[in-house]
């Protein structure tokens, strides 16, 4: 596998998107000048520059990234150059209308925006290939290049009729015969078997309600396509350029890519993460995206390749970081294993659709607060640069389970609940462990789980047979398993399982029988003994070896399991409140010899170790004092840290032991 170079090795990258074709080249000069200052070491250049390169049909302007290039390298900073394909320029889409995609409606989505292409179409595919392959052999022996971006954020879909005969070659593929596929689908239901591949189409827009096994495998279908126009592009790379690592930004936990499937294939995994600074919980989410894409990068590099210094543009009130979030969203990001600290984008735009959205160099230029944040925090990242690349470990006994498969399989349009959202349910579960001060990693149901001292499973509604295999070796080879409702209910093709649940999972958690599934209202709760339950409760009755941890009272199901246990498999049949959810996963967590990294930690402070390094971040306001026995050294400050150490708002420390 390709390796940093040695330009970045040893170090975190910090920098950002730089988008210098929107300013006058006289620009450039000074944004090398503040980049130096803010002690920026890389820069990812290119993305949204097809237009620039190729201003006419087959022209190449090079010219100007040229220069670029060999001004970023004589001032000693890297460029991870991007492949420009997310973004075609108006002339492709007017000459050839089959490179753009069309929605479930067959309306064409026109250019003007961005992610305007047809993943399926054979031109838009041509076209990407020349300008990649042109861009690799001129800049493949460049000393600015670091490290490869192949387009960016891959979200489009597309029903238009190349992607419905790709469809057909992906699900002949899969399948092999029409028999298979009718099986499959379950094509007895509503008349719906077809005898001839030609008459099998994306799921667009029906009268009623579409086959869910067909939806889920255009999602399937969906990812593999886009995964063929980023491997398309990735192997050209490769081939000039086999020393250079390449990677492509995911959007944080996206449904339409399978990200376990997309990750295997880069040698960077990068993530691009927007957390509401209003948002009480944005801390959670991003340490739950950071721990996604660390166990995404399997023990390899990754990196936040987009961030935001202040305000986005895109919600409803778009408001800006507070005094101090921006460095400590920043350090929790390295703190979680990050090698990389980047924004969207280097200077704020003043054009566009994104003009409002914010920049490391803000509209207030290099006076103005933000701007002055980012120098401090890459002045501490330099201070971190030779700790934190020696130490990649971040240590977590515990594993989050998530599969794609299984959340877009539960999100059919005939669900039992819609008010039962995977994501949601997923970050629910996550964010217990997050306040039990226990960090975790993610996995899939099929990777390789003996490692981990305790397996969460929120929610798998769909469960492959070697899945469930394994989840029921897992427990028997001694590891702890706790698993939230609806789940094993489906197979791979997303027929629901004889009884409701996998007999192997039924007995697994000593569940004799599952009479029925009893799903809450949006404000609806179940009460239980100890606390109340959220969105879902079911009807089930034990084994006799089974222990009934929490019952039911009233209702419907007094006195039925709202809890149980047999050995060391967990199964909550509801989603108990977040301050019951977390002192439950705590005590099972500390039963199965999970500890956090300090005891008596103050609310709103993380604390997380990577390698041998502890970093302890403060979310509050009000000043803590945190209890650190022995002596340690603050490597943002050089201090002494004896006992403890004061965290005032948004405080960070990053402490080794002393000699």
């Amino acid at each position: 596998m390709p390796q940093l170079s040695d330009a970045t090795r040893g170090r975190i990258l910090f920098g950002g998107d730089y988008n210098p074709e929107q300013w006058p080249e006289e620009l450039w000069q000074e944004d090398v000048r503040l980049m130096k200052e803010a002690d920026v070491n890389s820069v990812t250049v290119g993305v949204f520059s097809w237009a620039k390169l190729e201003p006419t049909p087959g022209a190449r302007e090079f010219g100007w990234l040229d220069r670029l290039m060999d001004l970023l390298h004589e001032n000693g900073i890297g460029v991870v150059l991007a492949t420009p394909t997310s973004s075609p320029p108006p002339w492709m889409g007017r000459l050839h209308p089959e490179t753009l995609p069309r929605d479930a409606d067959g309306r064409v989505e026109w250019w003007g925006g961005r992610q305007h292409f047809a993943h399926s179409s054979a031109v838009y595919r041509r076209h990407a290939a020349a300008l990649t392959e042109d861009l690799a052999a001129r800049y493949g022996g460049h000393p600015a290049l670091t490290m490869w971006h192949i387009n960016n954020e891959y979200c489009t879909y597309d029903w238009g009729d190349e992607a419905a005969a790709a469809f057909r070659r992906w699900l002949q593929g899969r399948y092999g015969t029409l028999d298979a596929l009718n099986t499959a689908w379950g094509t007895a239901f509503w008349s719906q078997g077809y005898d001839d591949w030609e008459g099998i189409l994306p799921p667009r827009h029906a009268h009623y309600m579409n086959n869910p096994t067909q939806v889920l495998d255009f999602k399937r279908f969906t990812s593999d396509a886009l995964m063929e126009c980023y491997l398309a592009e990735r192997d050209i790379v490769a081939r000039h350029t086999p020393h250079i690592p390449v990677t492509t930004n995911f959007m944080p936990l996206w449904q339409g890519q399978d990200g376990w499937a997309w990750a295997e294939r880069e040698d960077v995994v990068s993530v691009d993460i927007y957390p509401d600074p209003r948002d009480p919980l944005g801390a959670q989410y991003g340490a739950l995206i950071h721990d996604l894409t660390r166990s995404q990068a399997r023990g390899g590099p990754w990196m936040v390749m987009e961030q935001a210094a202040g305000p986005v543009n895109w919600r409803g009130v778009n408001h800006p970081k507070p005094h101090g979030l921006n460095r400590l969203w920043s350090l929790q990001a390295v703190a979680r294993g990050a090698d990389a600290v980047c924004y969207f984008q280097w200077r704020q735009s003043r054009q566009g659709a994104e003009k409002f959205h914010s920049g490391m160099v803000s509209h207030a230029g290099e006076r103005g607060r933000t701007f002055q944040e980012v120098k401090r925090i890459g002045a501490e990242l330099a201070l971190l640069s030779d700790k934190v690349t020696d130490t990649q470990v971040v240590g977590a006994d515990v594993a989050v389970l998530l599969d794609w498969n299984a959340w877009w399989a539960s999100q059919q349009d005939g669900r039992l609940s819609c008010e039962v959202d995977h994501q949601s349910v997923v970050r629910a579960w996550h964010r217990a462990l997050w306040e039990a001060d226990i960090t975790a990693s993610f996995a899939h149901p099929e990777h390789d789980l003996s490692a981990y001292k305790l397996v969460v499973v929120p929610q798998l509604y769909l469960l492959t047979d070697r899945a469930i295999d394994n989840l029921v070796g897992y427990v028997r080879g001694g590891g702890t398993l706790v698993s939230g409702f609806l789940t094993g209910v489906a197979d791979q093709d997303d027929r629901v399982r004889p009884g409701g649940m996998d007999e192997r999972l039924r007995a697994l958690f000593g569940i004799r029988t599952l009479h029925e599934w009893w799903p809450l209202d949006a404000d609806e709760k179940v009460e239980a003994e100890g606390f109340r339950g959220t969105l879902w409760s079911e009807e089930i009755e034990a084994a006799d070896d089974t222990y009934a941890v929490v019952p039911y009272k009233g209702g419907e199901l007094d006195g039925l399991p709202a809890v149980l246990r047999k050995g060391r498999a967990w199964y909550l049949s509801t989603l108990p409140e977040p301050e019951a959810l977390w002192p439950l996963l705590a005590g099972i967590a500390e039963d199965a010899g999970v500890r956090p990294p300090l005891d008596h930690l103050p609310a709103d402070v993380e604390a997380v170790r990577r390698g041998e390094l502890l970093f302890l971040l403060h979310h509050g306001r009000d000043t803590v004092t945190v209890p650190v026995p022995g002596r340690h050294r603050d490597l943002l400050t050089g201090e002494d840290v004896v006992d403890a150490v004061e965290l005032g708002r948004y405080g960070v420390v990053v402490l080794e032991a002393a000699p």
